[in-house]
């Protein structure tokens, strides 16, 4: 039998090959001709597969959702779910920051993202949480976890002393963050959970003592 042509196409591998373009120029890299050429095909076979560009963006950014572990939102309560989910949803966005725009961006009709919101608005639910501050939780959450995600603080410093001389006498040591990069990123979001969950532990404590009130609805 005679060989095809050209490669075999397929969702999975059009999708793959497009996050690896991504992750290697960022989102403005992502056109049916740059994507063609990187599968070794015709433009237009793309579309056999994906009707437009940004359905394949939907799809690029779901296959990297649901590398989110979601077990901690039904096996834990909730106030040491919703860390370790947080940090294993930053590992993955981590992984692709050029991709954190599209997904943070909502979940949209994406499944991974669909299933990643219910879990965590249904653990807060379940555990008490009125329905409204469970979406304004999970909001607060995704904001925590996308910013530590799409760019260093610490790597965003010069690591050339000159560039803080005496103008700026505070950041006299500015210079070393920058090779410290990686733990004080991870440590500055660990504090920015350990302070979030500390503050809403508190709040529950607090509904609780004084009984449903006026709680808010979604």
């Amino acid at each position: 039998m005679a060989r095809p042509r050209s490669p075999l196409l397929s969702r999975e591998k059009i999708v793959e090959a497009a996050l690896a373009l991504i992750d290697e120029e960022g989102l403005g890299a992502l056109s049916t001709r740059r994507l063609a050429a990187r599968l070794g095909v015709s433009g237009p076979s793309l579309y056999n597969h994906f009707a437009t560009m940004d359905d394949l963006l939907d799809a690029v950014a779901d296959q990297v959702t649901a590398k989110v572990d979601l077990s901690a939102l039904r096996d834990l309560p909730w106030a040491q779910a919703l860390p370790e989910w947080a940090r294993s949803y930053r590992e993955v966005l981590a992984e692709h920051p050029n991709l954190v725009p599209v997904i943070v961006h909502g979940p949209g009709r994406r499944p991974a993202a669909l299933r990643l919101a219910d879990e965590v608005y249904g653990a807060l639910v379940d555990a008490g949480w009125p329905p409204r501050e469970a979406t304004e939780i999970g909001a607060l959450m995704r904001f925590l976890v996308a910013g530590a995600a799409m760019s260093s603080f610490a790597g965003g410093f010069s690591p050339d002393p000159a560039t803080y001389g005496t103008d700026y006498p505070h950041l006299s040591r500015a210079h070393l963050l920058q090779a410290r990069s990686r733990d004080i990123d991870k440590g500055a979001f660990e504090l920015g959970l350990e302070t979030v969950l500390a503050g809403l532990v508190a709040r529950r404590a607090a509904a609780d003592e004084h009984g449903p009130g006026d709680a808010r609805s979604m």
